[in-house]
């Protein structure tokens, strides 16, 4: 009889104690809050109220206000990142002597932080020593300053040209990858039979990159919905610019409330677990080439 070999599962015993400390108990722990009345300003009044909390959060103006916002961000964000990053991805993907540099000079976006990318284009968008406002004042194109993060429309599209600008590197290289991953025999045989770069592309790269797109798609589209740090950094927790990941934080460590908190928080996980869901189906879809 063939002994059996152990070691891979005791290989594996490192991750598993680490994705259940680390991702399963607070994820189930999560949703045992959502189920609960739970507020720090009455910690002798905890009690199982169900799914109260879940109606609570959509009756409540609030959460669907937060909800629109983050969907105008998610809209903007994946039309922005997605045709940037394909003409960003189509340039790299030209053999010049400066190709590695550009392509360095293009990840900057996506390296830097969160964070310092909100601080760095609030100092642009300032109202009072703002780069932009600098500049139109300069070119005499405005008499008095804008001021860009005080409207809710204004604030949104902002807040998506950052986020799309963090994202437009990610999805460069992912198409980039998929673009450098196509046999150079399909170019030429299209060539011969006379066809135009834009009849080539609409015809084969684009069909030949759907695949990465769909990954470009869903990877932006959650970083969209879970934007926080950039709305954070241009205006702060204000109600105008409010989106469920704000409302989430502000409901937790604002008002105590975590029960509500934990609820909302598990909305978001369900909205991003079903775009990850349609990532993996995209990340194992084989590309055919005709």
């Amino acid at each position: 009889m063939k002994k059996r070999n152990y070691t891979p599962y005791l290989m594996l015993i490192p991750g598993i104690i680490l994705m259940s400390t680390l991702v399963f108990y607070p994820v189930l722990r999560t949703f045992l809050y959502s189920l609960q009345r739970i507020k720090l300003t009455e910690p002798n009044n905890i009690k199982f109220i169900g799914f109260d909390n879940y109606i609570l959060i959509l009756q409540s103006e609030s959460f669907w206000m937060s909800l629109q916002n983050s969907l105008i961000v998610l809209v903007i964000v994946i039309v922005i990142a997605t045709i940037i990053g394909v003409f960003v991805a189509l340039l790299l993907n030209v053999n010049t002597k400066v190709k590695g540099i550009l392509t360095a000079i293009a990840i900057i976006p996506w390296a830097l932080p969160p964070v310092v990318n909100g601080v760095m284009w609030r100092w642009i968008f300032h109202p009072s020593y703002g780069l932009l406002n600098r500049i139109l004042l300069n070119l005499n194109i405005i008499d008095t300053p804008i001021q860009w993060l005080s409207q809710r429309w204004s604030i949104m599209l902002i807040v998506s040209l950052v986020v799309a600008w963090r994202n437009i590197p990610f999805c460069a290289i992912v198409i980039l990858s998929a673009l450098q991953a196509i046999p150079t025999q399909i170019y030429e045989s299209a060539l011969v039979d006379g066809s135009r770069p834009f009849q080539t592309f609409r015809s084969i790269t684009l069909p030949l990159i759907m695949p990465s797109l769909g990954i470009v798609l869903t990877s932006t589209s959650i970083n969209a919905i879970n934007v926080f740090d950039e709305i954070v950094s241009l205006s702060g927790y204000g109600d105008v610019s409010k989106t469920l990941m704000i409302d989430s934080y502000l409901r937790t460590f604002s008002f105590l409330d975590y029960g509500v908190g934990s609820a909302l928080t598990y909305i978001i996980m369900l909205l991003a677990g079903i775009l990850g869901l349609i990532y993996i189906k995209n990340l194992h879809r084989k590309t055919e080439y005709l």
